[in-house]
């Protein structure tokens, strides 16, 4: 690595990333207007980190190799593509354990730190029996329903990640520190998008909530207040197209009010693992369908079935005919002829429907749990992105 001189691709991208001051979207204008993310470096007048020094990019592998720590970065082959499919991706990340568990079908629990008995117990039970199935579990390891979700995982012999919001070497919550280890020594593994030396702050948790949500094919929400960081991660989830899903609560539960709120709204209610494959069971492989398939054989066995164990062969898959969606109603579909690529205001909605106000903004809220429309600015609601 040459400090002095040009960088490649991976190390210039390490170092805009040591500046905590560009992110990838900007990278990637400069990179077009420079030919490359090296070039762009080369190019940039003020090269200096967060704290105002200068740019070691040969001292951050240096740690990275120290702590045995593996930078993956959009220029490498094991960069997730769900993440990078996203306009707004880290520029590293700092992987401690397997890679490759970033790209596997996974599932995020998230869920509050302050959880009761009822949360901790959904939390381990559901992920148990999901990474029994072959899923990662994706959280944030934090304490409450994020701790609870790994162990659940672990408990299966699963795989499970672990996103944090602080650099690797400056881990937090310390409670947790034993955990994290225990992740990565069973087969799993931590990861930060944040340099070493990289404290956490009220900017890097939503950051890593944002990391979460991206690498999933869907969001568990178990137990949440109204007001928590894990209505955040879902908003993010259900803006990218991931299913959002959420566990029931008491009425009366403030602990699970933010979750009977997501699922008024029209998140899908999940009792249990089998409830989560089945939403997700058409984003999977035909091996992890007929997993799905047999769980929930098992609920309701068939009166002709010449024994509990048996498993019939998979028939082929038909020919796709048109993209899979989830159904209407009569009056979600009429808020949906009216939506476009480039968005249509509320109002607009309300006036062409006819419905109240109220009802619009329900029902789009509702679709946008879906992943059938987004939000953008100055209240308007648009199409998903082209897959």
């Amino acid at each position: 690595m040459n400090q002095g001189g040009s960088l490649d691709e991976r190390e210039a991208y390490v170092a805009f990333n040591l500046t905590d001051r560009i992110g990838s979207v900007k990278v990637a204008e400069l990179a077009l207007e420079h030919g490359s993310v090296a070039a762009a470096w080369l190019a940039l007048p003020l090269k200096a980190s967060r704290s105002g020094g200068e740019i070691d990019v040969r001292a951050e592998f240096a740690l990275a190799k120290r702590y045995g720590v593996e930078i993956v970065t959009p220029a490498d082959a094991a960069y997730p593509p769900r993440l990078l499919d996203q306009p707004s991706h880290p520029l590293a990340l700092y992987v401690k354990g397997d890679v490759s568990l970033l790209s596997s079908p996974s599932v995020a629990m998230v869920g509050t730190r302050r959880a009761t008995p009822y949360g901790l117990d959904q939390a381990f039970r559901i992920s148990r029996d999901l990474a029994r199935h072959g899923w990662t579990i994706v959280s944030g390891l934090a304490l409450g329903i994020d701790a609870e979700s790994h162990r659940g995982a672990l408990a299966a012999d699963g795989k499970t990640v672990g996103i944090i919001g602080s650099g690797l070497d400056r881990f937090y919550p310390e409670e947790n520190r034993a955990l994290a280890r225990e992740i990565v020594e069973k087969g799993g593994a931590v990861v930060s998008e944040f340099p070493f030396g990289r404290q956490p702050d009220q900017q890097t948790f939503p950051q890593r909530n944002h990391v979460v949500a991206a690498l999933v094919r869907g969001v568990v929400a178990v137990e949440a207040p109204v007001k928590s960081g894990t209505l955040i991660t879902t908003s993010l989830a259900a803006d990218m197209g991931r299913v959002v899903m959420a566990v029931p609560g008491r009425v009366d539960a403030r602990a699970s009010s933010g979750c009977n709120a997501l699922i008024r709204d029209g998140a899908r209610l999940v009792r249990n693992a089998a409830d989560v494959e089945e939403e997700l069971s058409e984003l999977l492989p035909e091996a992890k369908k007929s997993t799905a398939r047999r769980i929930r054989r098992a609920a309701k066995p068939k009166p002709d079935s010449p024994t509990a164990e048996s498993e019939p062969a998979a028939m082929p898959a038909p020919e796709p005919q048109t993209p899979s969606a989830p159904p209407f109603s009569v009056e979600e579909a009429m808020v949906m002829r009216e939506v476009d690529a480039d968005g249509v205001q509320m109002d607009v909605l309300v006036r062409r429907t006819g419905l109240p106000v109220e009802k619009v903004n329900a029902l789009c809220m509702a679709l946008r749990l879906k992943g059938r429309v987004r939000f953008f600015p100055g209240n308007r609601v648009a199409l998903p992105r082209e897959a």
